[in-house]
């Protein structure tokens, strides 16, 4: 077994992932780590033969990890990296402060960022699939970030280095971000907030929010042309052509396509990630038969499946 390196914060072996995801399905990570601040993962990574896979991970909230796990180490920030300083217009958030509360800290501090408040998850991921809501993108708000690169080094990149599109990004390879720097108009505190009370009350009638998703499954047909603007979203949506399909409460093992919002893949209390992630292609299959449109994932994938044990021959 490789040896890693020493670490202050936590290294855990075989560590199941299924309860750090919102889904709740999944095998086990070779590792675990979570450092205890930056110092720690800039030595780490440091350190790490370059051998050793790494997975940067949030809060799991739009992610299926396969059931047989992640041969790697997986890095998931903690208390150390959730800090929120707001300076006149400019926010900066730690990668693990969720979305939600950086929405609020802003909005108390008059500068809107309340686009952030119905994303689920947490910076570091918002960043790296520039999440968006109600017409407003990480793109449009977002002035630099701080990654450690895997050579251990703290470097900061600029917006524009991210090539910033349609729920995607572009970091250096093994790169970890551990903050982002947003920009925001300033605005009555209390109109932002209840802008945001509006959002929630709209979100929770449109969509399963008290079932096991993660988010939307597939992005929409048509979004971002290449800038990953606002003004640059088209009307066609994934629930929309899925409906089509007549695929909306489809069913696979212990997974569902919601029957409230049919983008969203629910497990219903027993699925699997197979489950899951098959009843998905399922559904690429009938939308693509039926109207020769193909969706793509907007649920990150990542693993390996589990092997079936071999069965004993019969004689």
């Amino acid at each position: 077994m490789t040896r890693l390196p020493e670490v202050r914060g936590r290294l855990t072996p075989d560590r199941p992932l299924s309860d750090l995801t919102w889904l709740r399905v999944g095998g086990p990570a070779d590792w675990l780590f979570q450092p205890a601040d930056l110092d720690d993962l800039s030595g780490f990574l440091r350190e790490l033969p370059e051998d050793v896979p790494i997975f940067p991970m949030g809060v799991g909230s739009n992610l299926i990890v396969r059931d047989g796990g992640l041969r790697a180490v997986v890095i998931r920030l903690g208390r150390g990296f959730n800090g929120i300083e707001v300076d006149g217009t400019r926010v900066r958030a730690g990668a693990a402060a969720l979305d939600a509360h950086v929405a609020r800290r802003a909005a108390d501090a008059g500068v809107d960022l309340t686009f952030l408040r119905t994303i689920p998850g947490a910076i570091g991921g918002a960043v790296c699939m520039n999440a968006g809501c109600y017409g407003s993108y990480v793109a449009d708000h977002l002035i630099e970030v701080g990654v450690v690169l895997r050579s251990g080094d703290y470097v900061t990149l600029p917006a524009a280095d991210l090539k910033l599109a349609y729920r995607s990004s572009e970091l250096p390879d093994g790169a970890v971000v551990v903050e982002a720097l947003f920009e925001g108009a300033m605005a009555d505190p209390d109109a932002l907030h209840a802008r945001m009370e509006d959002q929630l009350a709209k979100r929770d009638a449109t969509q399963p929010t008290k079932d096991r998703t993660a988010g939307s499954t597939f992005r929409n047909p048509a979004g971002f042309s290449s800038t990953g603007k606002a003004d640059d979203v088209h009307d066609l949506k994934a629930w929309k052509v899925i409906d089509d399909a007549g695929m909306r409460g489809a069913m696979r093992g212990g997974a569902q396509m919601s029957p409230k919002h049919s983008n969203f893949l629910v497990n219903t209390g027993n699925a699997t990630a197979a489950d899951l992630e098959g009843l998905g292609e399922e559904v690429r299959k009938k939308v693509f038969l039926h109207s020769g449109i193909e969706l793509q994932w907007e649920i990150k994938r990542v693993g390996e499946a589990l092997v079936p044990a071999a069965q004993p021959d019969e004689g």
